[in-house]
């Protein structure tokens, strides 16, 4: 089974998008695709519906995404072609707490395709990728710790000014000789990313 994983540095960054091509344009690898949010609140409930959640303090939450609609993150990994899609939701800090039922959806899976930073403290991939937006100022604590483990960078080809990045007292030390895959958004997977992706998962 391969392990990719997909972070990014802030919201709204493309991640969901990134992890949704790479399904739509990698079906042979049977995809299993989890999101995971660390909302911090509302874990237990979806939209006001009654909760289902695996523990009784609403730490953590972890639901199969029955719809191909397009209308939420899983549902478009969904419609993209994933076999199945998980959306796991925990506290902030409390990802340790659903890492026994995230790991059983992954031995379950051909091969799983996650969305999230924190997730590498738990979890080695076989590949990470990281997506950077140079027009985003945010840059998220756990974007920061895992730079160095990424294997290459997406990054956003437009939103600078004058050359330099939104976000300040950030070292893009770390993956400065990683590859780096330039992306022009609608299009957030290029054919050079897609063949990447799956000449890395054959040669691991």
């Amino acid at each position: 089974m391969a392990v990719v994983v997909i972070g990014g540095h802030s919201r709204s960054v493309g991640k969901t998008s990134v992890v949704a091509g790479l399904i739509s344009a990698l079906p042979e690898f049977q995809w299993t695709a989890l999101k995971i949010s660390r909302d911090g609140h509302g874990v237990g409930s979806e939209k006001g519906e009654v909760c289902h959640c695996a523990t009784d303090d609403h730490s953590w939450a972890i639901s199969e995404e029955k719809y191909c609609s397009g209308e939420s993150d899983t549902s478009r990994f969904l419609a993209a072609g994933a076999e199945r899609a998980w959306w796991v939701r925990t506290e902030q800090g409390r990802l340790a707490e659903a890492m026994p039922a995230v790991r059983q959806r992954l031995a379950a899976a051909q091969n799983a395709i996650l969305e999230s930073n924190s997730i590498l403290k738990f979890v080695r991939p076989d590949l990470y990728l990281t997506v950077l937006d140079p027009s985003t100022a945010d840059f998220k604590k756990s974007a920061q710790e895992f730079l160095d483990l990424a294997d290459a960078v997406i990054l956003h080809d437009s939103g600078q000014k004058n050359g330099k990045a939104a976000w300040n007292a950030i070292s893009l030390k770390p993956v400065t000789e990683r590859p780096v895959f330039r992306i022009r958004p609608p299009e957030y997977v290029t054919d050079e990313i897609v063949e990447f992706v799956r000449s890395s998962l054959k040669k691991r």
